[in-house]
């Protein structure tokens, strides 16, 4: 009972401390004080088709979320694409009422997108936050796993933001004595995007990069050496990664002991 009455809780102070969710929430809150005001000036026209709108944008929105909830595998892709929503239908709205007001929401949410950040997921699961030189050491000095699957991120990458929780999951499910898991954040050490390989510029990044190695030498990796950023590529998923990096087979090999 206790854990079932302090999941609403953790999640009421998440929205509270992080400035992006607040903000959010403030901004979206503000459009029914401001529609509550604004209606008693409109005439009874303008009225009515406005909440002919709403009520059309509100089933809208309604029916794009059970899809979202329904394609996306991690919370966070979810809440960027809810609210991603809920901004297109609110400017939307506004244009019905007054264009001033479209102007002052767009300038409010582009204030909120440059100073604030969606937050990523912050548990690690069974892998492990590695510096560069740990890396490398674990890779040329040998340790106890002949795999190393290591995660190259960064948290101001959107979607590392919308993945972030796919590895540590995954590093759950298939972490063993043959196969660890490993996690290197290259918005603390973006020197090492260059020594791996990574680009992490404007549309080229590559952003996530997920890479195996076994005996100290990479044997596979996401997206590739010479990967081309495209609009519409495959999502990155845990089944995505699970079978790109076929970590089912590496798990039955474990269990077999081969």
């Amino acid at each position: 009972m206790d854990k079932k009455q302090s999941k609403p809780m953790e999640l009421l102070n998440t929205m509270v401390s992080e400035p992006y969710y607040l903000l959010h929430f403030l901004a979206f809150f503000s459009y029914f004080v401001l529609r509550t005001s604004v209606v008693q000036v409109l005439n009874t026209q303008i009225t009515d088709r406005l909440l002919h709108r709403e009520i059309q944008a509100a089933l809208a929105f309604g029916l794009l979320t059970a899809i979202k909830i329904v394609r996306e595998e991690t919370w966070e892709g979810y809440i960027a694409d809810t609210i991603f929503f809920a901004k297109i239908f609110v400017i939307g709205l506004t244009l019905i009422v007054d264009y001033h007001l479209t102007l002052w929401y767009i300038v409010v949410f582009t204030v909120i997108y440059i100073f604030t950040q969606q937050p990523a997921f912050q548990k690690l699961g069974a892998s492990s936050k590695l510096t560069p030189l740990q890396l490398e050491s674990l890779l040329t000095e040998g340790s106890t796993s002949r795999l190393w699957l290591v995660e190259f991120r960064a948290a101001y990458s959107p979607a590392c933001i919308r993945s972030s929780r796919c590895f540590p999951e995954l590093s759950i499910t298939y972490s063993n004595k043959n196969l660890s898991f490993g996690i290197v954040d290259l918005g603390l050490f973006p020197n090492a995007a260059g020594y791996f390989g990574i680009s992490v510029s404007g549309s080229m990044s590559q952003l996530p990069t997920y890479v195996l190695f076994s005996h100290g030498a990479e044997v596979a990796r996401y997206p590739e050496l010479d990967f081309q950023a495209k609009p519409f590529g495959p999502p990155i998923t845990k089944r995505f990664l699970s079978g790109y990096f076929k970590l089912d087979r590496h798990l039955l090999e474990y269990i077999n002991g081969k």
